[in-house]
Formats: structure tokens, C-alpha cells, sequence
């Protein structure tokens, strides 16, 4: 975590400077100090729910997700609205932008761990083992869907992953897989019936006149048409996202152009969250892009060794479950920074510029931490048993 949060603090103070001198007439420091606060912020939420024990999370767990619910419906329909897609609500008091779906999403596997942990006799079976663990999961899904499709694919994702290794019936995942895939097919044989209806050229979406549901299903056709028929090679308005973080990272080249040395951060749109890893690239080189994705796959691996040394199933869920959705949000980043993926409002965890995702990702890594510190705890406690002669 100290060495993402570093890295961020350099690349956040790169890569701000054109937003600071819109915003601020060019005082670049203030989205430094920013997020400065934004990780000494994070750390104190890190080490206070370390503190607590984690069954404690068990037990507000469901209270948790059944709070998130009417947040995120909430959210839907009375939402900040940004690109058709209401994502935020506003906090009265102290006016800040707060994303439901990273409560939903840290609520989600949570409970999700819990049912997991409680039901491994009844897994199985379909009716009581699979329908109520996988009930939360569709539940959540649906409602973050509408505003950020990619975020919803993601917990989707991680929770059959998380479903897989809670022992659910690999028919039963499968099945959930068939009937995810239906949408997702009708969303690609829209994208390639549309661009041949228009003679082989791509449309931006149409937002006059229009339902807010409608304009967001134009954009998701939209962007997997640009994704698949775009002309890599032209640099318009429907590919230019992809082409400057292309250039940002061609520019990068083995080593990089150096710590503050970025040009494309003055052309390519939000290079401080959701390109912030095209930036590292170009600033510091294949090296660095690598460097960042090798601390991504340790902490999965700690995570992973975390899982095997918990004697309850609770905890080693919980674990699993926080930890697979950190770094698959982090590869799902990289991947359409180097255009593998389709353009999405993903961020990369610990590194983009500080806001309510950043804090729910420190909050994340401190439950880690309690529950690695209490299998600790009882590793200790059975050494000393062993160690004590019998009375």
C-alpha cells in the first residue's frame, strides 16, 4: 500500500497540472496536497479496521447490504448525473461526491462471505445453498448496471469467482454464466448490426429527447462498436481516448520519459484516474507499467496465503473476496489503458487521484489486515499450547 501510495502521489502531481491551472489558475500543489490527505486519510481508516475484529463484519454485514440497496436505487433516479449515468449522491453537510456502488460492492462481499461460510453443508443443493448466495449478487448487479455496466461486470465476475472457490456446483456457475452471457451477446449483435446499417461508420450516441436508460444503452453500443470496428489508425473524436494513451505509452518506450515528463497529459481525458496507468508508462517506462502490475499480483498473492492460514471460513472468504476485486478492478485498468478492453470509468486502486473509491479501497485493505492479524493471533495462541508441558 506505501509503495501505490507513493507512486500516486507522483503521478497524481504529473499528471493535474492542466486540471489545477483550469481550477486553481495553475496552483499545481493543491491536488498534491490533496492527495496527501486524501492517503494519510486512508491510512488511519487502514489501521482502525484492522483493529477490529473481523467477525464483527459478519455481524453488521447484512445490515450493510440491505442499507445499499436503497442507496443505490437512489442513486439511480436522483443521483449527480454525469455522461447520462448517475453514479454519485451528494452529501449534504460537507458536499462531497459519495459512489454508492463501492459501499454496495465492499456490503456485497461481505455478505456474501458470510452465506458462503454458513452454507457449506447446503452449497450444493440448488434451491438452499446456491439461490441464496446468489440472490445478493444479481440484486447488486442489476441496480449498478444501468450508470457504470463495467463496474457491475466486475463484482459479477468476482463473485462467481469467489462463488467457485466457496464450492457452489460448477453446473449451477455455469448456468449463471449462460444467462449473463444472453445481454451481453445482444449487446455485440447490436454493435455489429448498427455499424453495417450505417454503411461501416460508427455514430456517437444521441442524447436529445431521449430516457436517461435509453442514452446509456446507445453509449454501451457505442463503445463496443468504436472497440471493434474503430479505425486505430485515425485519431477523431469516437477513438481519441484509446490513441492518446496509445501515443502516451509508445512515447514511454523501456525506461520512460521521467518522473514529471508527460506530455499526453495535457491531451488524454482524465489522466489522473481512469488513464493514470498510461501515464505511468510514458513517464516511467514498460519498467514501471511492469513494477506496478508485480506489486498488484503480491498483494494477491499475500492475500491468497492470508486465505490458506484462516482456520474460519469467514474470514478466508472475506479475504479472498476483497483482495480478487481490488486486483481484478486494477488489471481491468491496465487492460483498457493498452486498449484490450473497451473504454471504461474503472479506476486503478490506490493510484488514481483520492475520492470516496480510494477511501473504500482503504477501508477494504484494513478488513484484510484484521483478518490476517487474527489468524496471526491464533497461529501464535496454538504455538504456545503445543509449547506448554502437559500439567
Amino acid at each position: 500500500m506505501v509503495l501505490l501510495a507513493v507512486v500516486s502521489l507522483l503521478v497524481v502531481y504529473s499528471s493535474t497540472g492542466l486540471l489545477a491551472y483550469k481550477m486553481y489558475k495553475g496552483n499545481t500543489e493543491v491536488y498534491l496536497f490533496k492527495q496527501f490527505a486524501f492517503i494519510m486519510v486512508g491510512v488511519l481508516i487502514i489501521y482502525f479496521a484492522h483493529q477490529v475484529n473481523y467477525t464483527m463484519y459478519s455481524k453488521v454485514a447484512r445490515i450493510l447490504f440491505l442499507v445499499s440497496i436503497p442507496l443505490l436505487f437512489y442513486t439511480l433516479f436522483f443521483g449527480v448525473k454525469l455522461n447520462e449515468g448517475s453514479r454519485w449522491i451528494r452529501l449534504p453537510i460537507i458536499n462531497m461526491t459519495f459512489q454508492t456502488s463501492d459501499l454496495a460492492k465492499l456490503a456485497l462481499f461481505m455478505y456474501l462471505s458470510r452465506l458462503l461460510s454458513k452454507k457449506q453443508d447446503t452449497i450444493k443443493d440448488f434451491r438452499t445453498g446456491f439461490l441464496p448466495v446468489i440472490t445478493p449478487v444479481a440484486i447488486i448487479c442489476i441496480l449498478i448496471a444501468p450508470a457504470n455496466l463495467s463496474a457491475a461486470l466486475l463484482i459479477g465476475a468476482t463473485s462467481l469467482m469467489l462463488l467457485f472457490i466457496g464450492r457452489v456446483s460448477a453446473k449451477h456457475l455455469l448456468l449463471t454464466v449462460l444467462i449473463a452471457a444472453i445481454p451481453l451477446a445482444i449487446l455485440v449483435s447490436a454493435a455489429v448490426i448498427r455499424h453495417k446499417s450505417n454503411g461501416g461508420v460508427t455514430e456517437k450516441p444521441r442524447v436529445e429527447g431521449r430516457s436517461r436508460l435509453s442514452v446509456r444503452v446507445d453509449t454501451w453500443i457505442s463503445r463496443v462498436e468504436t472497440f471493434v470496428y474503430g479505425d486505430k489508425s485515425t485519431n477523431d473524436d469516437k477513438n481519441y481516448q484509446t490513441n492518446q494513451a496509445k501515443i502516451a505509452i509508445a512515447k514511454g518506450g523501456i525506461l520512460g520519459l521521467g518522473p514529471g515528463n508527460s506530455q499526453q497529459r495535457n491531451f488524454l481525458p482524465h489522466p489522473y484516474s481512469d488513464f493514470i496507468f498510461a501515464i505511468i508508462i510514458e513517464e516511467y517506462g514498460i519498467v514501471g507499467g511492469l513494477f506496478i502490475v508485480l506489486i498488484y499480483l503480491v498483494f494477491l498473492l499475500r492475500s491468497i496465503r492470508i486465505f490458506r492460514r484462516c482456520p474460519f471460513a469467514f474470514g478466508a472468504f472475506l479475504a479472498l473476496g476483497l483482495s480478487f476485486t481490488l486486483v481484478i478492478q486494477a488489471l481491468a485498468n491496465m487492460a483498457v489503458n493498452v486498449n484490450l478492453f473497451p473504454v471504461t470509468g474503472v479506476t486503478l486502486p490506490l493510484v488514481s487521484m483520492g475520492g470516496s473509491s480510494f477511501l473504500f479501497t482503504c477501508l477494504a485493505i484494513g478488513i484484510i489486515l484484521s483478518v490476517a492479524r487474527n489468524a496471526e493471533q491464533n497461529e501464535n495462541d496454538e504455538t504456545k499450547d503445543m509449547e506448554e508441558p502437559a500439567a
